[in-house]
């Protein structure tokens, strides 16, 4: 047993003390500072907060902003009663989807229930991928800093990263994981990073971790100047076709062995293999990822390609692999 699970802690002489402090009216202050949207009046957005942080942070500091809030879902409530807090999963944002359709908004925002975490549809419902949330995201960071470093993890699109490339900017692949994105980040000093599950790290003009209520705001921020077409903000970007983030349950000792085995198989075959976090084998015309779960006994997959059937092509090599080396 560690200490704490045994109990076993010290007790000095000393007793320290403890204060509380709102840090809020500080947030608010620096957003206003710092976030400047052109004709906030002209926005309309939904914005469900899940019960969570966003509600009683967010929403206040964007209607004070002027913008036009429709809040769902507000009032913090630790027990969830209207869906679990996750905007990157569909099942959990239909009733933001419907809200954005009946009010005829611009764009839907949703947060988790910390708040690290963003997710967008836009005014048809239609959602706005993670990958491509951080590609408009870095459009907009290029346009500050030129030539600026800029990091993804493992399950983006290809297309995030040749569209870094392609606007000057230095694209950096990297694991999977909020805490190893932001190591990378310091490590390369780099302006801009995220991933595919929505969190957010702004360095430029911000702090470098990961708040989905500031990125909300710097989203904002774009439609303010850009206009809220989603479609123009990606534009340039190829179509492709791409699987949900798929997670097949494993035996938990046997998951990092079943991804080496893979990782070998396509290595001796002569693939091109990224094998920083799992494995991602690059075909002509898609690309497959395959790796263990950080926290849980599942291995975790995506499949991206030009056209649907070569999508499943590649879906099923990586899952016939899966199951031949998970006996």
């Amino acid at each position: 047993m560690t200490g704490s699970e045994a109990d076993d802690f010290l007790n000095p002489e000393k007793k320290g003390t403890n204060s509380t402090y709102n840090i809020i009216p500080d947030f608010e202050k620096f957003i206003f500072k710092t976030i400047h949207i052109e004709h906030p009046e002209k926005i309309k957005l939904v914005v469900d907060a899940g019960n969570g942080v966003g509600g009683f942070v967010a929403v206040p500091i964007m209607r004070k902003m002027g913008l036009n809030v429709i809040s769902i879902f507000e009032e913090p409530d630790g027990r969830f009663p209207n869906h679990h807090p996750d905007p990157t999963v569909e099942a959990y944002i239909q009733k933001m989807i419907a809200a954005v359709k009946e009010n005829k908004a611009d764009l839907g925002i949703g947060f988790d229930g910390d708040a690290d975490r963003i997710g967008i549809v836009d005014r048809n419902g239609k959602i706005i991928w993670g990958d491509k949330i951080l590609n408009i995201f870095a459009r907009s960071v290029l346009e500050e800093v030129p030539g600026a470093a800029i990091v993804g993890d493992v399950k983006c699109s290809k297309t995030l990263y040749d569209d870094i490339a392609a606007h000057g900017g230095k694209p950096v692949m990297w694991k999977a994981g909020h805490s190893l994105i932001k190591a990378k980040m310091k490590e390369i000093g780099a302006a801009f990073g995220g991933e595919m599950s929505g969190h957010v790290f702004f360095k430029q003009r911000f702090f470098g971790y990961d708040c989905a209520i500031y990125s909300a705001f710097r989203m904002l921020e774009i439609i303010g100047k850009h206009g809220a077409d989603f479609d123009k903000l990606l534009e340039g970007i190829p179509e492709t076709f791409s699987t949900p983030e798929l997670r097949i349950e494993v035996d938990e000792t046997k998951k990092f062995q079943i991804v080496e085995n893979v990782v070998n198989f396509f290595k001796n075959g002569g693939y091109e293999v990224n094998d920083i976090d799992g494995v991602r084998v690059t075909f002509k015309d898609g690309w497959g990822l395959m790796r263990p779960s950080n926290t849980q006994n599942v291995i975790v997959m995506r499949v991206e390609a030009e056209t649907p059937e070569r999508m499943a092509e590649i879906k099923k090599l990586l899952e016939d692999k899966l199951n031949e080396f998970n006996k």
